[in-house]
């Protein structure tokens, strides 16, 4: 068995899901849009699952992390062991903590696939050093022939 670290992990696991799916962090989501547009509303209701994600985890890493603690000392006879139980009533709580985490992040991925629906695919994954360099066209060249347009570096 491995010994446990000094902390928790990190607690980001809805920011992480934002950035990983949209290319944005739930934070620049909400930069992206024209105020109060379905895209920007939607934007902010993803942030705030992403937070709410992200607390959930906090709470149930640091659960964990502390019920894992106690298991560990009360295993190597560091502690003493409750006669009403090791865990007494973590467990419980862990599991109510999974649960809502589970719940969240599936709430989290629906809000995810929502906003690709909405946002346009420009802002969806902001990455502006992918996108081809178009070249303007010109009045009197609307009508001869398309040009191949060019990449200046």
């Amino acid at each position: 068995m491995e010994p446990l670290s000094s902390a928790p992990p990190s607690s980001a696991v809805g920011s992480q899901m934002v950035s990983e799916a949209l290319g944005a962090s739930p934070r620049q989501l909400e930069r992206l849009h024209t105020p109060d547009s379905p895209a920007d509303v939607l934007a902010q209701i993803v942030f705030m699952a992403a937070r709410h994600l992200d607390h959930l985890h906090g709470q149930f890493a640091d659960a964990a992390w502390y019920a894992a603690s106690n298991l560990t000392r009360a295993a190597t006879g560091k502690t003493s062991i409750n006669s009403l139980g090791v865990l007494q009533n973590s467990a419980t709580q862990i599991d109510i903590l999974a649960a809502r985490r589970a719940d969240a992040v599936e709430h989290l991925k629906v809000l995810i696939h929502a906003y690709r629906q909405v946002a346009p695919a420009d802002h969806a994954a902001p990455h502006p050093a992918r996108r081809p360099a178009i070249a303007p066209i010109r009045p009197e060249a609307a009508g001869a022939t398309p040009a191949r347009a060019t990449r200046s570096r």
